[in-house]
């Protein structure tokens, strides 16, 4: 998820409400994307990753990597993302480019951490992602579900490939 945001507000949208019992260390580390709203930093990507690293002062060190289809090779961007408040609330602002900010906010998460639907500044941004390649089915509907309650057009969801195996490069 190259979240080159660049918005005034790095809320949510109105009527979504990010995830509380947020806890950082279950959330950090990789995640594959399942599906997106597309937009330009990410068209044309298959495999994207992202990796995620809290770091001492608070912040998160993200690592996006995914494969660009029309060039034939991988491409990565490292970005900063601080709370937007309360630590235990994923509601988060996320630069990869200097003082312009994007919101991130999972909007729903597994209890086990083993998947997540996570929301920008508006709802032209959605990704859903996981920690395997693929989310079963019926996850997958009632994710669906929920990002259409929530006024999404799923409709526009770009499934993602997750066919190549160059997982060691989008971590640290």
């Amino acid at each position: 998820m190259l979240l080159s945001l660049a918005a005034c507000s790095t809320l949510p949208p109105a009527g979504i409400q990010p995830v509380t019992g947020f806890d950082l260390q279950r959330y950090s580390g990789q995640w594959y994307e399942i599906a997106r709203l597309d937009h330009r930093f990410e068209r044309g990507m298959s495999d994207v990753q992202a990796y995620y690293s809290p770091q001492p002062d608070g912040s998160v060190t993200v690592r996006n990597r995914g494969f660009d289809t029309a060039a034939g090779r991988w491409k990565e961007a490292l970005g900063r993302a601080r709370f937007n408040a309360d630590p235990g609330t994923a509601s988060l602002k996320v630069s990869f480019f200097g003082p312009f900010y994007g919101g991130y906010h999972v909007v729903a998460l597994d209890p086990a951490y083993r998947w997540a639907m996570v929301a920008g500044n508006d709802r032209d941004y959605l990704w859903l992602l996981a920690r395997e390649r693929s989310l079963p089915q019926e996850v997958t509907a009632r994710l669906l579900q929920q990002a259409q309650a929530l006024g999404f057009d799923t409709s526009k969801l770009i499934w993602v490939s997750q066919q190549r195996l160059d997982d060691a490069a989008a971590k640290p």
